[in-house]
């Protein structure tokens, strides 16, 4: 426990803050080590061809499940501590990698992908405001871009990793070690881990003059507020659902898509994982450039270059242009996702703030279950995945144009230091 007020900023904090970036190393591992193998591998679970529907019923599972609970992780966050609520994700964890290497058929998988969605909104969701909560007001780009990046480094390279596991040992066996092996570190670095809730507190206190949740206001009515009436808030949530769409098509799809073109799991845990290791290691970049320049001009810019590397990987057709293209994909994810909730974040009055990302965190990540629920639908019904990669690529630049005409800029230029 912290005895004086804590004060914020990465620097001074840097021995915790360190802590919650191992930790969302571990949480992109979990849900990485699914995104090349179980796409390709479904036909061992009893997945029929050219069932796509079927197929995206995992992420559709996963999505709803981490949409609903990344909205109660934020305000249960705010009553009981963020630590707290990351022990519960980490518990949830376990039984995904069992549930997978006994799977007889689809619907464990199906039934593993709620735990995993369990899993990753208290998991991630509490890494990410804990680390906001670390940071200084002017920091919050970087710490955002930090956790997002050490994230999705580690998405993509336990693609890659279980991707060759697959070759050596099999994907069931593969999944169970690695799952396995993974929570349990997760969990042991929990000891040392101090409740960022002391620093919320602190900050709060510091800030008399910012608006408070209103007594009576409940969490239907910030779901309301936040996802219908404040027009920076919609825009920005729409956003979060916009990009996930794009992130199912990687996850179901297209490892579909490159098969059909005759590449192999490795080839395609390539091109995958690529995507998410730029999009990981460019926000390194992008998030404190967002400090820098305002959140606005990288979140649309993000949208157009995902949009074009969509219509290029259904364009080209050679192994190179789409590796090329999944390059522009995770730059453009690197550009806009830190800072879609970075400028959440800016808005959010720091007693509320983990029941308003809480908010932001749902509709993006029911985009799993959207992007599954359409994308699917356009792929079974056309009987091939191209269609459904050209719908995506419109809705992105959709969403990009919206959130170009509606929302202004919602960062100030740098502050004075602190801490």
């Amino acid at each position: 426990m912290t005895q004086a007020p804590p004060r914020r900023g990465i620097r001074t904090n840097l021995g915790q803050f360190l802590l919650q970036t191992v930790q969302v190393f571990f949480v992109g591992l979990i849900i990485g080590m699914e995104r090349n193998v179980l796409p390709v591998m479904s036909r061992h679970f009893g997945v029929k061809a050219h069932a796509f529907f079927f197929l995206a019923s995992f992420v559709i599972s996963f999505g709803l499940v981490k949409g609903a609970l990344n909205f109660v992780a934020g305000g249960l966050s705010d009553r009981i501590g963020r630590k707290r609520v990351l022990l519960y994700g980490w518990l949830a964890g376990l039984p995904i990698p069992v549930l997978i290497d006994l799977a007889p058929n689809w619907w464990w998988v199906i039934g593993a992908n709620v735990f995993l969605g369990i899993n990753q909104a208290l998991t991630w969701t509490m890494t990410v405001t804990s680390q906001i909560d670390l940071a200084a007001s002017h920091e919050r780009g970087l710490a955002v871009g930090i956790n997002e990046a050490l994230g999705y480094i580690a998405v993509g390279a336990a693609g890659l990793a279980t991707g060759y596991g697959a070759l050596a040992d099999g994907a069931r066996a593969t999944v169970l070690v690695f799952g396995l092996a993974t929570i349990l570190f997760a969990l042991a670095l929990l000891i040392p881990m101090e409740d960022t809730i002391h620093w919320v507190r602190a900050e709060a206190a510091e800030t008399p003059d910012a608006p408070r949740p209103t007594a009576t206001e409940g969490a239907l009515a910030t779901f309301t507020r936040v996802s219908f009436r404040h027009a920076t808030y919609r825009a920005v949530c729409q956003g979060g659902v916009a990009n996930k769409i794009a992130d199912t098509l990687v996850w179901v799809l297209l490892p579909l898509f490159f098969k059909a073109h005759g590449l192999g799991i490795v080839r395609i845990g390539w091109i995958t994982g690529l995507y998410a290791m730029v999009w990981g290691l460019s926000q390194l970049v992008t998030g404190h450039l967002a400090d820098r320049v305002g959140r606005k001009l990288p979140i649309v810019s993000g949208f157009g270059l995902l949009a074009a590397a969509l219509a290029a990987i259904a364009s080209l057709h050679a192994f190179g242009d789409w590796i090329a293209s999944a390059v522009v994909m995770g730059l453009g994810m690197a550009l806009l996702y830190p800072n879609l909730i970075a400028a959440m974040s800016d808005l959010a009055p720091p007693g509320e703030r983990g029941r308003i990302l809480g908010v932001y965190r749902y509709w993006r990540d029911t985009g799993y279950a959207v992007g599954g629920l359409i994308l699917g639908f356009v792929a079974q019904i056309t009987h091939h995945v191209g269609p459904a990669i050209w719908l995506t690529a419109a809705l992105v630049a959709g969403s990009g144009l919206w959130i170009a005409l509606a929302v202004a800029e919602t960062h100030t230029r740098p502050l004075p230091r602190q801490g």
